[in-house]
């Protein structure tokens, strides 16, 4: 059956509608901007266009602005949209507004914005300035001037300084410089007694000497959860000096005796050195008196009485190695 020319056509700008619809409805935002005039936002449809072709989301940029207008606040498109590009999140800007709006805080738009962009929690921030946080230390050791370690444990209650939030040090440097006040007041401490009774004195303390300055924080207080006693370091220090001490004395004495064990050696070369040259002189005496009586400057009778004095010599020897054995053997 024929088709009519004039349906064809008909068909055919039918479907061109429907594509056009299509293409706006998917390029263009028409449901956002229909929801932006309900709320009593005022833009145009062409600056959605515009978002689109910044590569701009426009519902990250739209509903925040919703949001900021129903709780009375004067924040325009542009500014969101260029958040947005900065790489910011619009939303917890928004809100983080809102929250300080509520609680009577001082934030504007470009220190909320700011904020954001240096990568902390601009919303978290506006809520620790209402509701103080509490940042728990670990067990802290210290040392008093008696050598007993006394472990203390501290909660920090902070609230954040929205001034100092950009540049400012974070939670880590309030526990270091908080446990460095703790260490420094127990080691101040004559006598840990002291610290157990008055643990309110450490707290005091450290809260007195100002370790907020430079960081993103205000501290309210500092509260010592819970102390205790550790090691008596003065006494393990003392014993590991005594033995220290010990053997520093046993290697003197190694080595003193090692150099009288030296000594007694090198007197004991020497004794034979001198055995041996007395050795080597009495093997040369019988050729010296050869040699002298084949000379004639001694006699027969001379070389006689040389052999009595030898003999004499020898008995006497004798007669006192018999006297001392006689003796050892009376005292035995």
């Amino acid at each position: 059956m024929p088709i009519d020319p004039g349906s064809l056509s008909l068909l055919i700008g039918l479907g061109l509608i429907i594509v056009l619809l299509a293409v706006l409805f998917t390029f263009v935002p028409v449901m956002l901007w229909i929801s932006a005039l309900a709320a009593g936002v005022r833009i145009g449809i062409f600056e959605l266009v515009g978002m689109r072709l910044r590569r701009v989301i426009p519902a990250r940029v739209v509903n925040p602005l919703i949001k900021a207008v129903k709780a009375g606040l004067d924040l325009s498109t542009s500014k969101l949209e260029g958040h947005y590009l900065a790489g910011g999140n619009v939303d917890r800007v928004v809100n983080a507004l809102i929250a300080a709006q509520r609680a009577n805080i001082d934030l504007s738009f470009e220190r909320a914005a700011a904020i954001d962009l240096a990568g902390r929690d601009v919303l978290e921030a506006v809520q620790m300035s209402v509701n103080p946080k509490v940042i728990e230390t670990p067990f802290i050791a210290g040392v008093a001037m008696d050598g007993i370690e006394v472990k203390a444990k501290a909660r920090i209650t902070v609230r954040a300084n929205i001034d100092r939030l950009v540049g400012g040090a974070g939670e880590d440097t309030v526990i270091a410089r908080v446990g460095e006040g703790i260490v420094s007041t127990i080691g101040s401490a004559n006598n840990h007694k002291k610290v157990l009774e008055n643990p309110d004195m450490i707290s005091q303390t450290v809260l007195s000497k100002g370790l907020d300055a430079g960081t993103a924080f205000e501290i309210l207080s500092i509260d010592i959860a819970d102390i205790d006693i550790g090691k008596n370091i003065g006494a393990e220090l003392q014993t590991d000096q005594a033995e220290a001490d010990k053997k520093i004395a046993q290697a003197k004495a190694e080595e003193r005796r090692a150099m009288a064990v030296a000594k007694e050696q090198e007197m004991k070369a020497k004794v034979e050195e001198m055995r041996a040259k007395v050795v080597e002189a009495e093997a040369e005496v019988p050729m010296a008196l050869s040699d002298a009586l084949r000379k004639g400057h001694m006699g027969v009778m001379d070389y006689m009485n040389y052999q009595n004095v030898m003999a004499d010599t020898d008995m006497r020897g004798s007669i006192s190695k018999a006297t001392g054995e006689d003796q050892d053997e009376k005292h035995d």
